[in-house]
């Protein structure tokens, strides 16, 4: 994630734009987005902060440790649709979620649309 800009351009960026420079040509001067610029003043007008907002965390995989339990579902019964391994996972994680822990542990589950499942078991 890219950092945030300065205090020190921010400071400048809102001491012009108090002195009446347009936001377009605050963003040519300092070759930041006028969305940015626009951004900016809102916030100083709303709250009085120029700070930068706090950079959230990301959240933890819905899927985390449960890996090896997937693994082994799909061994045990590799035409399982992803329906059923949400089921037997006991979770409310969306279907591309449990795609997506397949595909990161090189897991397939193979099944042919027209006949339904491939192998009897």
């Amino acid at each position: 994630m890219a950092a945030a800009y300065s205090m020190d351009l921010r400071a400048r960026v809102i001491k012009d734009a108090d002195a009446g420079v347009t936001s377009k040509e605050l963003a040519e001067r300092y070759h930041v987005s006028r969305a940015w610029v626009d951004a900016l003043k809102q916030r100083w007008r709303e709250t009085g902060s120029i700070a930068p907002h706090q950079q959230t965390k990301f959240r933890r995989r819905v899927l985390e440790g449960q890996e090896d339990r997937l693994r082994g579902l799909v061994t045990a019964q590799p035409d399982a649709t992803l329906v059923e391994l949400r089921e037997a996972l006991r979770t409310s994680a969306a279907l591309a979620t449990i795609w997506r822990e397949l595909n990161q542990l090189d897991l397939t589950i193979k099944k042919n649309r027209t006949r339904g499942r491939t192998t009897a078991g």
